[in-house]
């Protein structure tokens, strides 16, 4: 069959038979090394792979194999690479996005699902599965009234397996916690990793925000309902540390802008600080080329770059190298650690999507709360 993947590499003709043997008994896209093929069989005018790769042209033509309806495009990736995609095919002139038909690897997000190629050596990471030997925690749906948004609020809260009423337990506050239990498996992933001592046992408590992309970017009753309401409920209602080093706020792209924000905002109360993609948007000089939505965005990062204080003590980063974000998370690491917060910062071959941060929950939990097992051989 390699002889065969060569000779649609070099656009040679091949038959319908040679093409069903081949579909049958191979997965598709075909990855070898840094190379992969994408392939997609169906009459069309033309197909184009649709990707999220920053830096590389957002669409991409396929070309068909002479006398089939067979298409093929061959791209070349880096190890370890991860891209979320979709197939644009266009008949009658129109262009419609579907998932690679031939694909069965899914990620979702808010917006549906999205094919994904997984690059060679890059690997699934064994405990974002559900595991018979680790003992779930619950999670306790409550709402409580927000004088700073003048109505009630949604909070899921997960408390760990063999919970204690009589113990005390960190905590760590989540933004946009039903996304990060939808899409990054974060439950299971919060049952496995203090199952196995590798993350303290920890009260999380997952906030539901009602318009983010408002209350988000730097918005005072955001920090405001997480500081002087969240937080002083769960301190009253469940058995948490009442110290910053226990207390952890945590956010993705725009969720990692409002716990950048509200630990600035209030220094001390937080000690443990997880950004993942935050969309730390600035201008050193000239205009926000980001669009109207980043306004309070650059407005907030402008100050904090210029006083940045020290909102918090330790502070985890992570970025996808595909994202057009990756500039602005990279800038700001040394800025952080200039004021003596120790930090951590993570890069993946991945894009903005909650796969990419799924896949350094790990690594960062590990290192903010750490387990019995860190705590001990570390």
């Amino acid at each position: 069959m390699s002889s065969l993947i060569h000779r649609l590499q070099q656009r040679i003709p091949v038959s319908d038979a040679e093409i069903d043997e081949f579909l049958q008994e191979h997965s598709f896209p075909w990855v070898e090394e840094t190379s992969v093929l994408f392939l997609y069989r169906g009459d069309a005018e033309q197909v184009r792979l649709r990707h999220w790769i920053f830096g590389l042209p957002s669409s991409q033509d396929f070309f068909r194999i002479p006398k089939t309806n067979l298409w093929v495009l061959q791209a070349d990736i880096p190890r370890e690479s991860r891209i979320e995609y979709k197939f644009e095919v266009v008949q009658g002139g129109q262009g419609r996005w579907i998932r690679d038909p031939l694909n069965r690897h899914l990620a979702y997000d808010p917006f549906g699902a999205n094919s994904v190629c997984q690059g060679a050596g890059y690997i699934t990471p064994e405990w974002i599965e559900e595991d018979s030997e680790s003992r779930p925690g619950t999670l306790e749906d409550i709402e409580i009234f927000s004088k700073a948004y003048g109505e009630k609020r949604h909070l899921t809260v997960y408390l760990p397996a063999r919970f204690r009423p009589r113990r005390r337990y960190p905590l760590l506050i989540v933004h946009d916690g039903p996304d990060y239990k939808r899409y990054s498996s974060f439950k299971t992933v919060l049952d496995n990793l203090i199952h196995r001592n590798e993350v303290a046992p920890l009260i999380v408590a997952l906030q539901h925000p009602v318009q983010r992309l408002n209350e988000y970017p730097d918005h005072p009753q955001q920090a405001r309902f997480t500081v002087e309401e969240v937080l002083p409920f769960l301190q009253e209602n469940y058995p948490v540390h009442d110290i910053p080093a226990m207390r952890g706020l945590m956010g993705a792209s725009f969720g990692g802008v409002a716990t950048l924000s509200t630990a600035w905002r209030n220094p001390g109360v937080f000690g443990r600080l997880l950004l993942q993609s935050g969309s730390f948007a600035f201008t050193d000089i000239g205009d926000n080329k980001r669009g109207p939505l980043f306004d309070p965005v650059v407005d907030f990062m402008n100050r904090f770059r210029k006083r940045p204080g020290k909102p918090s003590d330790k502070i985890f980063l992570s970025c996808g190298m595909y994202e057009s974000l990756i500039y602005e998370n990279r800038s700001i690491v040394p800025l952080l650690q200039k004021t003596g917060m120790e930090v951590r910062f993570r890069e993946s071959r991945d894009g903005h999507n909650w796969i990419n941060w799924r896949d350094h929950l790990r690594d960062a939990l590990s290192w903010l709360f750490p387990g019995p097992l860190w705590m001990i051989y570390e």
